[in-house]
């Protein structure tokens, strides 16, 4: 092998990982969905993590229903993002860091990293703050001692990666199959009423009148869309062992893009029914000001006259804080090397990239617990929010772009599409600063 092939296949986005998922030749289409199967769900997480909580709870008690069509836009906007994002990472074979890096100047790439390793840290400062909070709530350990504790999960993941890929993927899909359940059984407890809910999904002009309906659908969108879910995807969808040819390319994008469908429905079934369990149980009860996890927690049971209610809400929570660090920890990972195009074992990587985002969270907790854990669960996702348009502006940039993308380039509807979608995410973030330092 020349040493330039070695160079290249380092290069290889999760090289560990890369075209290790078999595609079985001549199968059927059912076959061959289930093969491509996976990366969905691991970008699913990211739009059920417990940042998404606080924002659809509050939206839910203070407005009933009436949000419902803001979380069906996100997902259709997200549903988008990700398209473009998988098609990046099966037409270059690079995942989006690594399209930065090379279409980059030096100043600008350092500045995107920079930027993406903030979206890491205040990704996972969201995830590990909901798992401490859940463990907190079932069995009353300190949130600094379950900060810790969930950083076991980078030891799960050299484990289940050291079997295979799928394995990693089989954990994740089991823990929103769990939150799927335990939200399915939410709305059985709370008995929403069809007609109204049905009717959140009809776009109200009272959201353009009431300032703070507007603000919380802004939150919402912000906490929905996710920026480090598009290095994440643009690089999980390379570990399918598709022909690198142009019809082995089309068929993995139409195959990875029915999965992220699927998986994002999931997403969508599970926020949209936080905001009705929130409508059905706070609001219709006087309780418009819920917005803070750990009040809900103490509510839900007094309200529902079962203790069920709160456990299994602290339990989903729990599988949605877990589930999220371990593709936040693998996110980290893809940006460190895709960026930076370090070479080194994949356990001292991960364990780099996890002591990134663990001791900022922890650190964060212990100084700053006095400021309120809702409230450190609303300023991660403000800037999330203003991490995004560095995400997305360059993915929607490359995919457009005939050079990079060859025959994959956005048709001319997608790309104004995409143009359209990245100028609100950046007017909106703009919007979102400016309330944040003089609203």
């Amino acid at each position: 092998m020349t040493a330039g092939a070695f160079i290249e296949e380092e290069r290889k986005s999760l090289s560990e990982s890369h075209s290790s998922i078999p595609i079985p030749a001549g199968a059927s289409f059912l076959r061959k969905l289930l093969a491509f199967s996976g990366p969905g769900y691991l970008v699913a997480v990211g739009y059920m993590d417990p940042g998404n909580w606080a924002t659809d709870l509050a939206g839910g008690a203070k407005f009933g229903y009436s949000l419902l069509f803001v979380i069906l836009i996100s997902n259709i906007v997200a549903i988008i993002l990700q398209h473009l994002a998988l098609k990046l990472g099966i037409a270059t074979g690079k995942d989006l860091a690594q399209a930065c890096r090379d279409n980059y100047p030096k100043p600008v790439r350092w500045a995107l990293w920079l930027m993406a390793e903030i979206m890491i840290i205040a990704c996972d400062l969201a995830e590990v703050i909901g798992s401490a909070i859940a463990l907190n709530l079932l069995f009353h350990i300190p949130l600094a001692i379950g900060v810790v504790i969930t950083a076991a999960d980078v030891l799960l993941i050299l484990m289940l990666q050291k079997k295979g890929f799928r394995y990693l993927e089989a954990i994740i899909i089991a823990l929103i199959g769990t939150i799927m359940l335990a939200f399915g059984l939410e709305l059985l407890l709370s008995r929403p009423e069809i007609a109204s809910l049905l009717a959140g999904f009809i776009p109200t002009a009272a959201i353009f009148s009431d300032k703070e309906m507007l603000y919380i659908a802004l939150g919402i969108i912000g906490a929905t869309v996710m920026p480090h879910n598009l290095f994440l995807h643009s690089s999980v969808v390379q570990t399918r062992a598709y022909e690198r040819d142009l019809a082995g390319k089309k068929e993995a994008v139409k195959f990875a893009t029915i999965d992220t469908v699927i998986a994002l429905m999931g997403a969508f079934f599970v926020n949209a029914a936080i905001l009705i369990m929130s409508a059905s149980v706070f609001h219709f009860s006087g309780y418009s000001d819920v917005a803070d996890i750990d009040k809900a927690y103490e509510l839900l049971t007094p309200l529902l006259g079962t203790s069920l209610a709160s456990i299994v809400f602290a339990l989903a929570l729990l599988a949605s804080g877990q589930n999220s660090t371990l593709t936040g920890t693998l996110t980290g990972q893809i940006i460190m090397e895709g960026f930076l195009n370090l070479r080194m074992v994949a356990w001292l990587r991960r364990i780099i990239t996890r002591l990134l985002a663990i001791i900022p969270a922890l650190a964060v907790i212990l100084f700053f617990q006095d400021f309120g854990v809702g409230k450190l669960l609303i300023l991660s996702q403000v800037v999330l929010s203003i991490q995004l348009p560095f995400a997305v502006v360059p993915l929607v940039m490359f995919t457009s772009d005939k050079k990079e993308m060859g025959d994959f380039t956005n048709r001319l509807w997608l790309k104004i599409t995409a143009y359209v979608i990245a100028l609100c995410i950046v007017v909106l973030n703009m919007w979102l600063i400016y309330n944040l330092f003089f609203g």
